[in-house]
């Protein structure tokens, strides 16, 4: 396959149940002693001001382990970046807050500096790494004369170990082989072996359709030419799977295979989306969503992140461009004429206090993404004129103009 300047790298998961007791044992064994070696370099990094990528090998010798030198080395390496990828929303705030002081503003600084104070940096959980191995461990044999896809050898891993796996192509892998690269590295675990992919970056569209699409709690997705998400093949719904999440004790067996079902819906879900003809799609740029508020074990397993992770692979596959919007009063919004009051949404159910109109809260809430709407500014948002109500209409239509008259009693029921 000719080189390609743009790139995407996608993954996917193989597993390796194929494997006989013997060798799974084997891998399990390399594992532990990788994750060992990993927690003891987090350890040695942790107080160190200045993290190199590669470390040298008065670094690594510290190590104890029976590890060959090379996969010491690709454990240390790992670790580094552990640790960097750790440490870098500190420390980026320590840079604002130095270039604060030095431009004179002091006040924002000893605001950022209570940041920084309050924010406790803890070590990550070691026993979640997996060994991220390349071309000088692995041999990947595609052509054998076995019942299998695959053959994955696995060596110069130390103590003269090496293990084979047999693998077996999935629907996912075949797809990302039929459009791209495979790369010569991967990442392992105790149930299965990540594989990655060079696919050809897709260009934007140039034409087509704008859609604002929005997240909830019940509904993972709504948008504005009215796509909905759907319960699985199970009848699970994200509802469903974050509720049996918020009973089960944090860090078990049962949790961790429940956040495994909760990743792999959200990825079936928005695989259901169908972005043909459209070139933008429109969300909320959410961010730090329950800072600041107490919300139940259950709501706290709303993981919006990954849906809008997942968003963004899959429109960077399609070729959308993807605008993200302020979320301020696009639930509040009246789509059909513009008014805005905190009164006009009640849970799943949408009612205009103005105009009457009812829709569906979350498609409502989608079609005021899509708008060509203006910007509501910081000191505009602290009058609270969603309190009494306000119109807030397209850019081609008229500026944001405050209500003067006062609500209809008879509508405010």
């Amino acid at each position: 396959m000719p080189f390609m300047e743009k790139q995407m790298i996608r993954s996917t998961k193989t597993t390796i149940n194929f494997a006989n007791k013997n060798k799974k044992n084997l891998l399990f064994v390399f594992i532990d002693e990788y994750r060992l070696v990993v927690k003891q370099f987090v350890d040695l990094l942790w107080d160190q001001e200045t993290i190199p990528t590669l470390l040298p090998k008065s670094v690594t010798s510290k190590i104890s382990t029976w590890l060959s030198a090379r996969a010491v080395q690709c454990a240390a390496k790992q670790a580094s970046g552990i640790v960097r990828g750790t440490k870098r929303k500190q420390q980026k705030r320590l840079y604002i807050y130095n270039k604060l002081n030095k431009d004179g503003k002091f006040k924002q600084a000893r605001k950022l500096k209570a940041i920084i104070d309050k924010t406790i940096t803890t070590k990550p959980d070691i026993n979640l790494v997996e060994p991220e191995l390349d071309e000088r461990f692995i041999k990947q044999d595609w052509n054998n004369q076995t019942s299998f896809d695959g053959i994955i050898t696995l060596s110069s891993l130390g103590n003269k170990l090496k293990i084979i796996l047999p693998i077996k192509k999935t629907k996912h892998f075949n797809k990302l082989l039929s459009s791209g690269q495979i790369k010569k590295g991967l990442r392992l675990s105790k149930s299965n072996i990540t594989f990655m992919f060079d696919l050809p970056k897709v260009e934007k569209l140039a034409v087509g359709q704008t859609i604002g699409l929005d997240i909830g709690v019940l509904n993972t997705f709504t948008t504005s030419n009215n796509q909905t998400s759907k319960p699985d093949n199970h009848g699970h719904t994200l509802q469903s799977i974050n509720k049996k999440l918020s009973r089960k004790k944090k860090g078990s067996k049962s949790f961790l295979k429940t956040q495994q079902q909760r990743t792999n819906y959200i990825n079936w879900t928005i695989n259901q989306l169908n972005l043909s003809n459209i070139n933008i799609l429109k969300i909320e740029n959410i961010k730090h969503l329950r800072k600041g508020t107490k919300t139940s074990r259950y709501l706290n397993h709303f993981t919006y992140t990954e849906i809008f992770n997942k968003l963004e692979s899959l429109c960077e596959t399609n070729g959308v461009q993807i605008v993200r919007i302020n979320p301020t009063y696009t639930s509040q919004r009246c789509s059909k004429c513009g008014w805005v009051r905190s009164t006009n949404r009640k849970g799943k159910q949408f009612k205009c206090k103005s105009c009457g109109f009812s829709l569906d809260a979350d498609l409502n809430a989608s079609f005021n993404i899509s708008a060509n709407l203006l910007p509501i500014g910081r000191q505009e948002r602290l009058l609270h004129k969603n309190k009494t109500g306000f119109y807030w209409n397209e850019v081609e239509k008229e500026f944001i103009v405050p209500s003067t008259q006062k609500p209809n009693c008879n509508k405010c029921l």
